[in-house]
């Protein structure tokens, strides 16, 4: 392999020198594991499980990656490498990326009070791949974690460093993937209808559709009309990248229905940087016209004279 990345790409040579060098030595979590963390991770997943509340919690294993995270300062312990290896990857054109995987396995559960230690080192560099996005390379670093000095896990994070592919733009709105499990809901947006799954073993509502109730895991279920009414939970506004069937600046809000569940959608009826957290909102049909016929699609009006 060597002699023919010799051959053919030169700076596939310069970034496998890279593979196994360190990216952080003795790092430490700017906090230990502790309760209020694991309480807004968990309200924010929706996840209720009874082993990450009182006095006997555990952290939930997913989030290995948030007790390493070094926030905008960083942390001491990062070497230069990992940087010096995104440097060379900027001068070649490949200044474009994107996050694609990671891997975690959990050694031993965290409990708050826990002081997390670890190291990463620049696990591998893949040869120059081409892909829809461009042409580039994947780089893997693992990151081992430590709490007093015992392995608690392992964080394999993948990214793609590409140069962005010319092609010419699309001249039809994205439609939405729509297969086996939510086909339901786009046939009730066809009908101006927007249906909630219901457990009918629990009677949980969830959105999006699934095959199976979260709950309890019941395979059986039916469906409720929701009245379209909500509010905006969150939102962001998309500034880039540019796409012909969009105008930049837009917002995209996460809506909870008046039912309790939230799904994202754009928000319209205000000026972007008017949509505020709380804003009534309706749910609204709107039909796109293409070469492949009639999309319908929803989008939340802001609700005029409320909020």
């Amino acid at each position: 392999m060597g002699a023919r990345l010799t051959e053919y790409d030169g700076l596939g040579v310069r970034l496998k020198a890279y593979e196994g060098r360190p990216a952080a030595v003795t790092g430490a979590g700017k906090d230990p594991v502790n309760a209020p963390m694991i309480r807004h991770w968990c309200e924010a997943m929706g996840d209720t499980s009874p082993a990450y509340r009182g006095p006997d919690a555990i952290a939930p294993p997913t989030m290995l990656q948030a007790w390493t995270m070094g926030g905008l300062l960083g942390h001491e312990g990062r070497t230069g490498a990992y940087d010096e290896l995104l440097g060379l990857l900027d001068e070649s054109g490949c200044t474009s990326v994107v996050a694609t995987d990671c891997e975690q396995e959990y050694l031993r559960p965290l409990r708050p009070g826990d002081e997390v230690t670890f190291d990463a080192v620049i696990e591998s560099v893949s040869d120059r791949k081409t892909t829809k996005l461009g042409t580039g390379y994947f780089v893997t670093t693992r990151m081992d974690v430590r709490v007093d000095g015992e392995p608690a896990g392992t964080h394999r994070f993948r990214i793609l460093k590409y140069a962005p592919a010319r092609r010419k733009p699309p001249k039809r709105r994205p439609r939405p993937v729509v297969n086996r499990d939510n086909a339901g809901f786009w046939e009730g947006v066809a009908g101006h209808r927007l249906l909630i799954q219901r457990c009918t073993g629990c009677g949980t509502l969830r959105h999006p559709w699934l095959p199976g109730c979260n709950a309890c895991g019941c395979l059986d279920w039916d469906t409720v009309e929701a009245s379209g009414a909500g509010t905006v939970y969150s939102h962001v506004v998309m500034h880039h990248p540019p796409f012909p069937a969009f105008e930049p600046p837009y917002a995209v809000g996460l809506i909870e229905l008046a039912e309790g569940v939230r799904m994202v959608s754009n928000v319209v009826g205000v000026p972007y940087d008017k949509v505020r957290i709380g804003l009534p909102v309706r749910v609204e049909f709107r039909t796109y016209e293409d070469e492949e016929g009639a999309l319908v699609l929803t989008v939340f009006r802001v609700v005029e004279g409320e909020g």
